[in-house]
């Protein structure tokens, strides 16, 4: 496959999410978008539409399209993350609805956990709320690339383009000054369709893409041989049979970057050196892989390599054990300094202990005030915060700062008690905007580590 191949596969799939505060109209947006993208069967718009007559609407409520728990149907809201695929002539797509609700934030870092766009709606009356702020906050600390406001509900404030453009200014400062470099903002009406699939009659002021127009078009993906390789091992194959006795492979799935047959590797943590000697896809052996293949590679040197390594061609990152990074808390259980924790890596866990919680950041402040500010993360992280932690693992590891790599950069921390998921973590600093004050004596380490 050539590399023109390669970048136009990866150009054609768009991972997005959507996020937005309280009756905003996002289920609603989906349900649009799906509605007149032609991505939604017969039968599905028959069971919406018998629905929504049993509520007495004359109109079938299009967000019903999305909200799929019984739950959110009974409300009117979303809780879980709905994900859909849908496809147009231009671009495949993978949308995950997330909740509005501030209890459910811990849903969109799911949901825009792997998203290359988000899409931030706000209420044309209402403008930028702090639920907006919140979203942003979470898009910017993901690196989510690319960010749409759509400015919902336009039919309620008469379409007037000044409202519009204030609410657009506020947002792409605030969005600014997180980092994020790429804001579109887009006046819609999801109830009638105005500027989500087609161009809108009642706001001819606006000469912008359509949201979908904008979807299609958006330049997605990477190029793979500008990444550094990076191929966590998963599973060692030693088949050991009369037709592969000395076979031994390392199966797994590129996580970023390109491997070919005679680069040069690193093994992490261990930093054993050896070569590419084959690559085995799908049972045929190739010259290169690209991410995100799941291939087996072969080295050349017989080498001490088991599931959780990391196979590293390009800078490697320096292994270590004394880890600081921002991280989002997801469990109803609060993250306090002194816990005992499991920290998942790629297809690595190794028990850690959070030795510090440096702050917690409040992402409501509004920019006026200074956007981001530290407060003190004393009392531990609760459900839904975004805060600074330095952590002391039982064995050291491999991360890239989540800047300079996604899939590398980012861990999970897991009760070990359970084996629930209790916080996302990403290494480094996240937003440029917050600074770590000076960290106070390191806690004396326990046998946890």
């Amino acid at each position: 496959m050539t590399s023109t191949t390669r970048e136009a596969t990866a150009t054609s799939l768009l991972r997005f999410a959507t996020a937005g505060s309280v009756d905003d109209g996002k289920s609603t947006l989906v349900g649009r978008l799906l509605h007149d993208s032609k991505s939604v069967l017969a039968d599905q718009l028959e069971a919406v539409e018998r629905v929504s007559l049993g509520r007495g609407q004359e109109a079938p409520d299009l967000a019903l399209l999305t909200d799929g728990l019984r739950a959110e149907r009974e409300q009117g809201i979303t809780i879980d993350v709905a994900y859909r695929y849908f496809a147009t002539p231009r671009r495949r797509f993978i949308l995950a609805d997330t909740p509005g609700h501030v209890q459910y934030t811990r849903n969109m870092v799911t949901g825009a956990s792997t998203a290359e766009l988000a899409v931030v709606l706000v209420d044309a009356r209402n403008g930028v709320v702090e639920q907006t702020r919140r979203h942003a906050a979470v898009a910017a600390l993901l690196r989510v690339p690319h960010v749409v406001l759509a400015v919902n509900k336009m039919d309620l404030v008469d379409f007037a383009e000044p409202v519009f453009a204030a609410i657009a200014e506020e947002f792409t400062a605030y969005a600014a000054s997180l980092g994020v470099k790429d804001v579109l903002a887009v006046p819609i009406s999801a109830l009638a369709g105005d500027n989500v699939v087609e161009p809108s009659a009642h706001m001819d002021w606006y000469g912008g893409p359509t949201l979908l127009e904008h979807l299609e078009t958006v330049p997605v993906g990477s190029d793979p041989s500008q990444e550094s390789a990076r191929f966590p091992v998963q599973y060692v194959i030693r088949p050991q049979t009369e037709e592969h006795p000395d076979y031994r492979g390392y199966a797994g799935q590129l996580a970023s970057g390109v491997l070919r047959v005679g680069d040069s590797v690193t093994v992490l943590p261990s930093g054993q050196t050896s070569t590419v000697a084959g690559i085995d896809a799908l049972g045929r052996q190739s010259d290169i892989a690209w991410a995100p293949q799941s291939v087996t590679v072969r080295l050349s040197d017989d080498l001490d390599i088991s599931r959780g390594d990391l196979i590293a061609a390009g800078a490697a990152p320096a292994p270590t054990q004394d880890i600081e990074a921002t991280v989002s808390h997801l469990n109803e259980r609060p993250l306090r300094a002194g816990d005992k924790v499991l920290l998942k890596h790629t297809t690595r866990t190794v028990r850690a202990l959070v030795k510090e919680i440096s702050y917690r950041i409040d992402i409501t402040a509004p920019i006026s005030e200074g956007g981001l500010q530290q407060r003190s993360g004393a009392e531990g992280l609760n459900v839904n915060d975004i805060g600074h932690v330095r952590l002391r693992t039982a064995e050291p590891l491999a991360l890239d700062t989540y800047a300079d790599n996604r899939r590398t950069g980012s861990f999970l921390l897991i009760d070990p008690a359970d084996g629930t998921t209790l916080t996302a973590g990403m290494a480094g600093e996240a937003f440029e905007t917050v600074r770590t004050n000076d960290a106070p004596d390191a806690s004396e380490e326990e046998d946890w580590v």
